[in-house]
Parts: C-alpha cells; structure tokens; sequence
C-alpha cells in the first residue's frame, strides 16, 4: 500500500507523544465516534438535512448550540473559522467600503479585504517591552478612530490572542455600539471560555455582534470544524447565511458537523466539570514551574486578564530559544507543543488533558532546568511600530504583478506580500504600503536580530512590478 499520508500520519501516532497542541480532543475520542465515521459518512439523503437549507437535524443540532452559548443564531463551518471570518466580514462590510481590524489578526482577515474588495484600516495592539510580547487592543484608541473616520462599518478583533491574552473586550463592545457599528471578533481560541467562570468572559457574553470560533482548537471536535454565532441585530442574518453558503462546500463533511454536535454534548454534560479539574491542574503546574530555575511562565499582568490554559513558557534564562526549547520537548522527552518563537515555546491545554499530561510536561522541564548550562541567552530586538503609507488598497495590490527586489534597491517601491517579523507577529508591512527607508532599515535590525520573517525570500522583498 503506497499511502505516504497515511504511513506519516501514523508514524506520528506511533510515537504516543503528549499534545500540547491542536486540535482539541488532543488524539482522544469522545463517545467513540470514530467508530461511527464510516456510518455518518454520508450526503443530502432523506433524514440527513442539508448544511445549505437546514430544516431537520442539521437545524436541530445549531439550534442546541446556540442555546449552549446563548447566541441568537449559530451556523455550523466545515470549511473552518477561515470561511466564517469571510462571511463574517463580507456580509458586515460591502465593497468600496471600510473595515477597521486589529493589525496582528490571522491572515484570513486580511484575505477577506482582498475577496470583499475592503478597504482596511489598522489598530496597532501594545507591546510589553519587558516580557517581549504582544498585548492588547485600547478601547480608547478604537473610540478616537472611530470617531475620527465615520465611514468605517465594522471592527474585528481577536480574542483571545494565540497567547492567550485578552482585551478589555466588555468595553471594546461597548465603544464600538457606542458608534453603531458591528463588532466582528475572531474568537478562534475561545470556544472554551463559555464553559467555566474561571476563564476570562466570553465574547457571546461580552455582547460581540458576531464570534466566529475554531471549536477544534480548544474543544474536542474534529479539525476545521468551526461555528458562527450571531449575537445581535445588527447583523443581516440573510445576507451572513448567503456568504457563509458561498464560502463553504456543496458538500459538506457529516463528520465534522457530527463532530461540534458531539463536542457540545460532551461539554454540556461531562465537559463542563472535567474542564474545572483541569484548570485546577493548570494551578499546580503553574506553582511548581514557578520554583524551576531559569524557566518561568508568562501569565499575564494586571493590566489585562489573560487564559491559563495557553501555557506560554520561557527558558531563555537557561540560553534555550523557544524554538530550541520546543526541539528539546519533542526530541528528549515526546511532548510536542503548539508552537515557539524566539522567546516562548506554546503549550495548549484543553479539556482532554490530563493531570498526567501536565505531570510529564513539569517533569521534563524540572530535567532542563537541571541539566542545561544557565547562561541567559541574550537576543538583540528593537520591537516597535512604524506605520507604512498605504498607495493603493490591499485588494488592489494583491492583483498586480510582482517581482522579488533586493531590500536596498526596494526603498520607495510598493509591497506585494506581507512582511511579517515573529516576533512581534504584526506586519511591518502589508500589500499596498510604501517601502520606506526606515521601513528597509526596519527590517535589517529583524534580520541582523536573527528573527524569523515571513514574507522575505533570501532576504528579499516581493513589490508590485511597475
């Protein structure tokens, strides 16, 4: 059998290492439902409703999960929170017209300003200098934006941040209505938080207008199930059901959506507690990390409130990159995390870790610590923003020819791709923006700081081909 696929997929599975990762159900199977997948593998036959005019249990099981979180209106995604944001923002925002989004959001928010032709408007969130990472959104800078520009229709936020950190999103809510505009927010890594008082407010409780949520990230559902909940008025309820038709398959995935139907019963009658048992895990963990020389975990400041169950770990202490911690974890001791930077290394929990997990995890640290030379990795960086002058839009730019340009030769050009240093993780530059000098100067410190930048290839720069 020549299936190279599947032998990876496998070879990986072999390895039994602990997932500190996506997706949620973290390799384990609620109610057994992968034995089922061959049954409810199925199409639009009679009985099983239809995703793209839902009346039967398709209907029945959004419904239920509406209820769950307490929205006026939940569609189901298979084709991912991606096709939620498009929808999401397309039928908010109509083309020509303006769209304000926080400037560190996922790149399906900015593709969504290419296919609804949006014009975009940029709000830089804050940066702790001291732990070197980014935070939060101010409400205030959104009311002087929104107050200054009137032709802005929508704002999107992101909530929580992959880290973990979460605006003032209550408030956020309330400026933005304050204005009446829409609050679109991109709650990806928070399908959790309306399950536990201990988590920091969820964006449906908040009063957001629409939250679209990666149900897979956080809970245990299946990969690029996601869910769009409509949580106000304001919304065109038509007009989101149209675009979200548009952006998904005629044939969608029965075993995704049977997937958020299941993980909304888990959470409702088993989830719901054994999410408490692990936050309490989380707790333990935490204070003993806290007694580990040369290893420390960010959580949070008392400026802003922040998920525990992103468990954002430093070693730099010990001369260990993120990167190079997240090697070790993997290579030493099969734990495999989320994701590293430069500084921190990602571990995401969810509700189908276990204490042991969590055991494991503090244990191979314990050994780092032990073992690993203290010598503090010191890392140049020179974090700040400089915001580019836009040319022409986003959309524009992205339908132009392109060429690749040594960076030099590239100042006073205009940007075809994004340039995107991690970290901070916030485009220097976007598609359209001028290429100023002291954006290329910018630029070198990243490279000479030896961070990784997306967008770059042999350190030169993609612009429009005039």
């Amino acid at each position: 059998m020549n299936t190279p696929l599947i032998k990876g997929l496998l070879e990986y599975s072999d390895k039994k290492n602990v997932r500190f990762h996506m997706p949620g159900h973290k390799g384990r199977t609620i109610y057994d439902l992968a034995k089922l997948i061959p049954d409810i593998d199925v199409t639009e036959v009679e009985g099983t409703d239809n995703l793209h005019n839902p009346k039967g249990v398709i209907n029945e099981s959004q419904k239920r999960a509406s209820n769950i979180y307490g929205t006026r209106k939940t569609f189901y995604s298979v084709n991912g929170t991606t096709a939620g944001i498009y929808a999401a923002i397309t039928s908010s925002v109509k083309p020509g017209e303006e769209i304000l989004i926080q400037r560190n959001c996922h790149k399906s928010i900015y593709n969504a300003l290419v296919i609804g032709r949006i014009k975009g408007n940029f709000i830089y969130p804050k940066y702790d200098s001291k732990n070197n990472i980014l935070t939060i959104i101010d409400p205030n800078e959104i009311n002087d934006i929104l107050s200054e520009n009137k032709n802005i229709k929508a704002v999107v936020i992101t909530y929580p941040s992959y880290l973990g950190i979460c605006s003032d999103i209550k408030t956020i809510a309330d400026v933005v209505h304050k204005h009446d505009k829409i609050l679109i927010v991109d709650e990806a890594h928070g399908s959790h938080l309306e399950f536990s008082n201990k988590l920091p407010i969820s964006a449906e409780s908040a009063g957001a207008d629409i939250i679209v949520q990666s149900t897979h990230k956080t809970l245990p559902s299946y990969t690029q199930s996601s869910m769009v909940h409509v949580n106000s008025d304001r919304v065109d309820n038509d007009r989101l059901f149209k675009m979200m038709s548009m952006f998904q398959s005629t044939s969608p995935s029965y075993i995704l959506m049977s997937s958020l139907d299941m993980a909304m019963d888990y959470m409702i009658n088993e989830g719901k507690n054994r999410l408490e048992k692990v936050l309490n895990y989380i707790d333990e963990f935490t204070y003993k990390v806290d007694n580990l020389e040369g290893i420390s975990l960010f959580v949070g400041d008392t400026k802003y409130i922040f998920d525990k169950t992103k468990i954002v770990i430093n070693a730099t202490e010990l001369g260990l990159r993120g990167s190079d911690l997240e090697n070790i974890l993997r290579k030493e001791y099969n734990i495999e995390l989320e994701m590293s930077d430069l500084f921190y290394a990602l571990a995401m929990v969810s509700v189908m870790n276990t204490k042991k997990d969590l055991d494991k995890l503090y244990l191979a640290l314990k050994d780092i610590s032990n073992t690993h030379c203290k010598k503090k990795l010191k890392i140049k960086e020179d974090i700040k923003f400089l915001q580019p002058t836009k040319y022409i839009e986003i959309y524009e730019a992205f339908n132009e020819n392109s060429k690749f340009e040594n960076l030099d030769d590239a100042i006073g050009e205009i940007a075809s791709d994004y340039i995107i240093p991690y970290p901070p993780g916030v485009p220097v530059v976007a598609p359209g923006e001028i290429l100023s000098k002291d954006i290329i100067n910018h630029i070198k410190k990243f490279i000479d700081a030896d961070i990784e930048i997306l967008g770059l290839n042999n350190n030169k720069v993609s612009i429009i081909d005039k």
